[in-house]
């Protein structure tokens, strides 16, 4: 009977500290939650701003991109840019990787005039990749491009003075939580004391990695260099931070801080970690079948083919129609997409890259109102063609063979007016659109961008009836179909 005593006494004991565990770390979370929520409460207008842009630039570029894929010979699976770890390259051949990293091609302002040719309104640029080199002049570590190799140039500093130069916003990539040179394990110790069972090391450096720990990657480097980067580079529209494989809630909630610290009036991506940002980053080249209500907006990322980073090899390029389903999708869904450039080692843009981005731009030029400051319409889209974006993967294995419909169209809105998008080569005489009828008794009138005539139209059916005035079908309006602007009554 003793025994017992002593046996139900030490369990009393046992839940008696878990429940004060648990309630210490709810209390210290619910503090975390509620700072958060503070500091993003406070930044109402810069979500209309960001939202208003719905169209920018990612530029991923580094000293990976010089490999083009490729290591000692080998073409080297998957993203050009994660070549270190797939390579499992030794961080003192890497460290020759980069002091070889001489893009003399390197133009910011060509890279900002091609953004603004396609009527991206920002671009995000890479300052620091998973392997650690840092592209721009940091006084935090002299695995810089500017102190470490013979460039002795700053590419971040030239591209932030030329945005400024040509009305673009910029936001900057830093990889917070993964540093192969200096990141120690990304955490993956921290994680398996938490959780003994867990063995999934995926993107962490266990072939090579740093002494530093964890917790002093970010005292020591990660943490001084976005203060830096925070300094040197005022008014940015975003921080994209990356991969928070391992990280706590409690280091992503300080990344978060010390960004609104310094610059409260800049977005943080959703991959801060934790449920910390302000925006949700979908998945690489996916796009959401369902509309978030945990963050009060989102941003797609997504490649022109199938690599981030510059890969020699890769040509599955998207083609102009797949873009323009990407832009008017992601829009009817109320999100930003933030489509991918890989310059090359030089500094060179893909020659593939620049003609379809200016083919993407001529569209902008005409229809870029139905796609620029507006939101989500009642109904998204309507027409039996469907298709689902999961990934980066899914999109190389299965590709895009969409054939739009006449019957096909997607929905935007702004103030008194709603955009119909049609992306069909195949307009007849006479549209139907079923998802009009809603608001039928409101319209006062139905043009086409770029067309300035009036449409005649009329409700029958459940559906309205638009005519189309087929004088207008050589002009700009009527390639790769057209966008309607219906002008409700006030």
């Amino acid at each position: 009977m003793q025994q017992i005593k002593l046996n139900y006494s030490w369990v009393s004991m046992l839940l008696a500290f878990m429940l004060w565990s648990n309630y210490t770390f709810a209390q210290e979370d619910d503090e975390i939650t509620k700072d958060w929520q503070k500091m993003n409460a406070s930044k109402d207008q810069d979500y209309i701003d960001y939202n208003d842009a719905k169209f920018g630039m990612f530029i991923h570029w580094g000293a990976y991109s010089d490999l083009g894929g490729v290591w000692k010979g080998k073409k080297i699976p998957k993203l050009g840019e994660w070549i270190m770890y797939h390579g499992q390259i030794p961080r003192d051949e890497y460290r020759e990787v980069c002091q070889n990293f001489n893009p003399v091609g390197f133009d910011a302002e060509a890279w900002v005039k091609l953004a603004k040719a396609a009527g991206m309104k920002y671009i995000v640029a890479m300052t620091k990749h998973h392997d650690g080199f840092s592209l721009y002049n940091s006084d935090v570590t002299d695995f810089n491009i500017y102190d470490y190799t013979d460039f002795k140039r700053d590419p971040i500093a030239e591209i932030y003075k030329a945005c400024k130069k040509y009305d673009i916003r910029l936001g900057l990539y830093y990889s917070h939580s993964i540093d192969w040179m200096d990141g120690g394990d990304a955490g993956f110790a921290q994680e398996k004391k938490l959780n003994p069972e867990h063995d999934d090391h995926y993107g962490a450096n266990l072939w090579d990695p740093s002494p530093l720990s964890y917790e002093e990657y970010f005292d020591t480097k990660a943490k001084p260099q976005m203060r830096e980067i925070l300094t040197k580079f005022p008014d940015l529209i975003e921080v994209w931070y990356d991969f928070p494989r391992f990280i706590n809630r409690q280091q992503s909630y300080e990344f978060y801080k010390l960004a609104y610290d310094i610059q409260p009036n800049c977005l943080i991506c959703s991959r801060v970690g934790n449920y910390l940002g302000d925006f949700l980053t979908a998945g690489d080249n996916q796009i959401p079948t369902t509309i978030t209500t945990e963050y009060r907006t989102w941003e797609t990322p997504g490649t022109l083919n199938n690599t981030w980073g510059y890969k020699s090899y890769d040509n599955d390029w998207k083609t102009f129609e797949e873009v323009l389903y990407w832009i008017v999708e992601i829009a009817s869904k109320g999100g930003n997409y933030l489509l991918n450039i890989g310059p090359d080692g030089k500094g060179y843009v893909p020659e593939e890259s620049v003609k379809l981005l200016k083919q993407v731009g001529k569209w902008m030029e005409v229809n870029g109102e139905a796609i620029y400051g507006t939101s989500r319409w009642v109904t998204l889209r309507e027409g039996p063609t469907q298709m689902e974006m999961k990934s980066t993967t899914h999109r190389e294995e299965y590709g895009f063979d969409l054939e739009f419909t006449p019957q096909d169209f997607w929905f935007t809105k702004k103030e008194d007016v709603v955009y119909a998008i049609s992306l069909s080569n195949e307009l007849k005489d006479k549209l139907t659109i079923k998802s009009l009828s809603f608001v039928a008794s409101q319209i006062e009138s139905i043009d086409i961008l770029g067309d300035q005539q009036d449409l005649e139209w009329e409700t029958k059916n459940d559906a309205v009836d638009i005519w189309l005035n087929q004088t207008g079908n050589t002009s700009e309006a009527f390639k790769n179909g057209l966008v309607l602007k219906v002008t409700l009554k006030e």
